[in-house]
């Protein structure tokens, strides 16, 4: 109770926004993909696979760089460019077996479920958006 005798009520709790599959899905395959792209730049920096005059710390900067742009793009799905940013992601990302080809196998595995989550993801989205109309006709 107030001083003035009158009830302090708490606001309402804000509703969340409702995220589709391809944002809740792509936002966990960056999520974990972000940790492999890291530890691949620290691959390249162990292995010392950069071109000549290159300071093998680029690797990891490289890396950092990458992982913290995938941390960040997870964040944004909901807009259609951040998908597309995904893309490019996943592209540097496959670039980096230039350097190290073993980095082919995580960009095809991560670029597979990248792929499954937002049109796969969105497949799924329409379906269930048609099942939901043709319920309520």
């Amino acid at each position: 109770m107030e001083a003035g005798g009158r009830r302090m009520t708490s606001p309402a709790p804000r509703q969340r926004r409702p995220r589709g599959l391809p944002e809740k899905a792509g936002s966990v395959v960056l999520g974990f993909e972000a940790i492999i792209v890291f530890l691949a730049g620290l691959a390249v920096y162990g292995l010392r696979a950069l071109p000549e005059g290159v300071a093998p710390w680029w690797a990891i900067v490289a890396g950092a760089v990458v992982a913290v742009l995938m941390i960040a793009l997870s964040g944004l799905l909901r807009h259609r460019w951040a998908i597309a940013l995904g893309w490019v992601l996943q592209a540097v990302t496959a670039l980096g077996a230039i350097l190290v080809p073993a980095i082919l196998l995580v960009t095809l595995v991560f670029g597979g479920m990248w792929a499954y989550a937002t049109i796969g993801g969105a497949r799924i989205e329409r379906r269930l958006a048609a099942q939901r109309d043709a319920d309520a006709a």
